[in-house]
């Protein structure tokens, strides 16, 4: 009986081990499974090459939105390359790059100004629970079925954002957590929080405050609550996850808007914006409600859009110059000399460091307290990329201005 039994058993546990290993390869939503720039699941080459290989590139309309990388489908919001009207929510088959399904919906926005060369979707989806939940430039709110692409609910109007009219080039990624889909609408003055249930598109709670800013909120659990953090356009806030009620705020105002996310590391949550530095603060909570207690200020690298990476006690990030701080005192390792544009995207994937800049140079580098060591330094497109790159396996996925494409390290 045991003869027979155990190749049975041990049959089992390969299928579940090849199944943990694609979830956790996953990349589901803005800065990956926990929002905290780790990828899981990546093979580093022994050596890497002096290129890396192309396996498909499919054209896409502008947008600088991250994809989403779920099992072997991958999630893309752009602008219609047919009709720049429109926004398109795609799915591709991650292998051969071939559409799954699509859905196309009028954008109904114009960026105009100065950000008008960016004219297409800058958040990310949000896949979870068999649904795909995006965020247009102007607000429009998508869930929809991540198999079929058939929408499940859409939110666009005044009316369906509670009251709150919707005029921002937006660029936060929705975020979800205990079924509720969370995003932060409004106009330049005035705007509102709001949880809307993931399965109805019912909402929730709605939190009315600050205009919205760029930036993506993300969890915290404080005395056993969890509450959202989020920089809106002119405070740092925590907003409590079940009911919306307003738990803590600071004041900050970074130079050309607040654009980056917050980042936890248990009760400390750091924040950077450009031209006002980077942040740590202690969130405590008692009977009598939650303070935030300054822990340490670095005004020196202050970042535009660049979140840094939380590692092994150290902070990689890119505010012009890659930069490493330590994250118990906010001083500064080292910083290197060269300039990769205005923004470079960081993700820790492991045993190394990958930062992709907006001059579409992808460079790995060593994750150091003690300096700047590069690995490796490679093209990858031939426009600008304002994605970050989707790590898994030994595959890049790489959001350009104008397409996407598969990359392999072999």
């Amino acid at each position: 009986m045991k003869t027979k039994f155990l190749p049975a058993l041990g049959l089992m546990a390969m299928l579940l081990l090849a199944g943990c290993q694609t979830k956790m390869a996953d990349w589901p939503q803005w800065r990956g499974p926990d929002r905290d720039g780790k990828v899981a699941g990546f093979k580093a080459p022994e050596k890497w090459p002096a290129q890396l290989t192309e396996k498909w590139r499919v054209p896409l309309g502008p947008g600088d939105a991250t994809p989403a990388l779920v099992g072997d489908k991958l999630y893309i919001l752009a602008r219609d390359l047919q009709d720049t009207n429109n926004e398109i929510i795609l799915c591709l088959d991650a292998g051969s790059g071939k559409t799954v399904w699509e859905n196309k919906y009028a954008a109904e926005h114009v960026v105009t100004g100065p950000p008008a060369r960016h004219p297409g979707p800058r958040s990310s989806p949000v896949v979870t629970d068999g649904k795909v939940i995006t965020f247009g430039v102007g607000g429009i709110l998508s869930c929809l079925d991540a198999t079929s692409g058939q929408v499940i609910w859409r939110k666009k109007s005044t009316n369906d954002f509670l009251g709150t009219p919707y005029q921002f080039d937006t660029g936060m990624s929705p975020l979800v957590a205990d079924g509720k889909c969370i995003v932060h609408v409004g106009g330049k003055t005035n705007g509102a929080v709001i949880a809307f249930d993931l399965g109805t598109g019912e909402p929730k709670w709605k939190w009315v405050g600050e205009a919205p800013s760029f930036s993506s909120p993300v969890v915290m659990t404080v005395q056993g609550a969890k509450q959202l953090v989020k920089l809106t356009a002119k405070r740092l806030v925590g907003i409590s996850l079940e009911d919306g009620k307003l738990l803590w705020e600071l004041p900050f105002e970074a130079t050309q808007g607040n654009n980056t996310t917050p980042i936890v590391d248990g009760q400390t949550v750091i924040y950077t914006g450009q031209g006002k530095g980077m942040f740590a603060i202690k969130i405590d909570g008692s009977a009598e409600g939650y303070a935030a207690t300054p822990v340490w200020t670095n005004t020196a690298v202050g970042a535009r859009f660049t979140t840094p990476v939380l590692k092994d006690g150290m902070l990689f990030g890119y505010n012009g110059h890659l930069f490493c701080a330590d994250a118990r005192t906010g001083a500064t390792l080292w910083s290197d000399s060269t300039s990769r544009g205005m923004s470079a995207a960081v993700l820790d994937a492991g045993s190394e460091m990958i930062a992709l800049g907006v001059n579409s140079e992808l460079v790995v580098f060593e994750p150091s307290g003690k300096e700047y060591k590069e690995l490796a330094k490679l093209k990858v497109a031939n426009t600008e990329t304002w994605a970050h790159p989707v790590l898994a396996g030994n595959r890049i996925f790489i959001r350009d201005h104008d397409s996407v494409s598969l990359l392999t390290t072999e």
